[in-house]
């Protein structure tokens, strides 16, 4: 048994102020990753911060047709709620697609954001890890490489991000709302996960203290079609080999604007703009669609054992394409 203290604050800023104050803290919603972490001995904090409380669990439906999501609302609740069933069929269908019932029922909103790469090495402390042990090395480069990243990796890291949740919220423009020790502030959920560089160990921009508070989405895109599909080694529990979450405007026979982002691909969430910028204002067929998420992944990286990841998310991104626009093969 490792022993660590256990805090539950009365409020938000309490609550930043006691991880502030304690180098060795950590913030604890409904603990599905940290959890798992410290059996593993991945992670061996000296206290759990406990905030389910203190951050909202509901939504508050905005003037501009927006809403704000409670961080501390778990991934059932949000994947069952009305206006996200009817505004965003697109998040509650990544939620769905994540993890079992019981996960999703403790799972919370802020926590999945900030989940970790389930990278075979990062969670085998007796392997070289530069995301757990920074200098160590990176075991996956050389090691079993088929869930590496392909777009965004370097020498220092190649993990991929696990969440489902945050390539819909990606593609959905969401934003983050944070509280720490200077105030508050909101990050584009675009500017808030990194990609690993030289420092493959910091996941986020967020600072030691500060605390997601909630995320909000701006009002839906107009006469737009949406889909999210994961491809994954089986059916159910188990994470995107690759996943694309679109939304599609078409007016007659072209494509207006489109939103794309892909997981399973890179350290990060990854939005894709280069394919967005192609496919505006091309005719709705199949090549448009392929050539618009080959530019893509014109520039991807692949390893060994990876490589089959390029032709599948070109497919499958053309695939929800094609069944978002009623394109036949």
């Amino acid at each position: 048994m490792i022993p660590f203290a256990y805090s539950r604050p009365g409020g938000a800023t309490e609550a930043v102020e006691a991880v502030t104050d304690d180098p060795g803290a950590v913030f604890l919603a409904g603990g599905t990753n940290l959890v798992d972490h410290m059996k593993l001995g991945v992670a061996s904090p000296t206290t759990l911060v406990d905030v389910r409380a203190v951050v909202g669990a509901g939504i508050e439906e905005l003037p501009g047709g927006g809403v704000r999501i409670g961080a501390g609302m778990t991934n059932s609740e949000l994947a069952a709620h009305p206006v996200i069933r009817r505004r965003y069929p697109l998040l509650s269908s990544a939620l769905l697609a994540g993890a079992s019932g019981q996960l999703r029922n403790m799972a919370t909103t802020g926590g999945n954001l900030l989940q970790r790469t389930r990278c075979v090495y990062f969670q085998d402390v007796t392997t070289p890890c530069n995301k757990r042990e920074p200098g160590s090395g990176c075991s996956a480069l050389e090691g079993h490489g088929r869930d590496n990243a392909v777009l965004g990796a370097s020498d220092q890291c190649v993990a991929t991000h696990p969440s489902d949740m945050a390539v819909a919220l990606l593609a959905l423009d969401a934003e983050v709302h944070v509280l720490g020790p200077a105030g508050e502030r909101r990050v584009p959920l675009a500017d808030f996960h990194r990609l690993p560089g030289a420092e493959p160990e910091r996941d986020t921009v967020l600072e030691h203290g500060e605390l997601i508070t909630a995320v909000e989405l701006p009002a839906p895109l107009t006469e737009a079609r949406s889909a999210y599909r994961k491809v994954r080694e089986r059916a159910s529990y188990a994470f995107a080999l690759v996943s694309v979450a679109a939304l599609v405007r078409v007016r007659g026979e072209r494509v207006v604007d489109a939103r794309i982002a892909f997981g399973g691909v890179a350290h990060a969430p990854w939005r894709a703009r280069r394919a967005e910028e192609v496919l505006r204002g091309r005719p709705v067929t199949e090549t448009a669609f392929r050539v618009a998420a080959e530019a893509e992944f014109a520039e991807a990286r692949t390893g060994r054992d990876n490589a089959f990841k390029v032709p599948l998310a070109v497919n499958t991104c053309a695939a929800v394409l094609r069944s978002l626009t009623g394109v036949n093969e």
